[in-house]
């Protein structure tokens, strides 16, 4: 995985897209000084069946927030586009063009854009239509001449996006080794959605969070020498 970067955004649809996995990266970024921004599309409000969406927008904005305190990232912005019916197309572009020229990474994370988990489970709507959109608009970033009112408002042209990794994918091509302290951190930071997986599950929030991720960090083990890590597509750039 590429190390020679200093800034990341992470870009997903929904709280808790990025607790599924990349969170022990991140986790080791952040421990090794890099900084890392998190903005959401949406703020998950369709995702609890039992919670009405206003109510449940609040909810897991605040435990997105705290989540993302617990592996270092303090900058965390939404979007406000609705859950569960996110439009790909030119106005999400424009809307992540100008957090990728705001923010100026040479990282971009985003969650898996196919159609499948794996082969296996159909992918939902909004991570397809968000992942395409990071894909289409780390490029947008750069054009001066596409969203040309966003340098009216004085975000200039950024093409310093150099590699878009995407988590989740079923094509992995990189991985991040992440150490026993990170995945504790990437569990507890899954923990803190407490009432998004107390909607999924009976099981306390720390022990459904600690099956989960060392699943995913186990995963790549045949490709890593038996190492933990978290796996990325990476698409480079330039």
């Amino acid at each position: 995985m590429p190390e020679d970067w200093s800034r990341a955004l992470a870009i997903v649809a929904h709280p808790d897209d990025l607790e599924y996995g990349a969170a022990a990266a991140i986790a080791r970024w952040t421990a090794a000084g890099r900084e890392v921004a998190y903005l959401l599309v949406t703020r998950g409000e369709a995702g609890i069946d039992t919670m009405e969406p206003e109510r449940a927008a609040r909810v897991r904005e605040a435990e997105q927030r705290a989540s993302a305190a617990v592996v270092g990232v303090e900058r965390v912005e939404f979007l406000d586009h609705r859950d569960g019916v996110v439009e790909e197309g030119v106005a999400l572009r424009r809307d992540l063009t100008a957090a990728i020229r705001r923010h100026r990474p040479e990282l971009v994370v985003t969650l898996n854009h196919h159609e499948t988990w794996g082969g296996v489970n159909w992918n939902t709507p909004d991570h397809r239509a968000v992942g395409r959109a990071v894909l289409d608009a780390a490029g947008d970033a750069g054009n001066r001449w596409i969203f040309t009112d966003l340098a009216d408002r004085g975000l200039e042209p950024w093409d310093g996006v150099r590699w878009v990794a995407v988590a989740g994918s079923p094509q992995p091509t990189h991985a991040v080794e992440v150490t026993e302290d990170d995945v504790d951190r990437a569990v507890a930071s899954l923990a803190e959605h407490r009432a998004y997986i107390g909607a999924l599950s009976d099981r306390e929030p720390a022990e459904y969070a600690r099956e989960f991720v060392t699943g995913v960090v186990d995963m790549p083990a045949e490709r890593t020498g038996g190492r933990r890590a978290v796996a990325f597509q990476v698409y480079p750039r330039g």
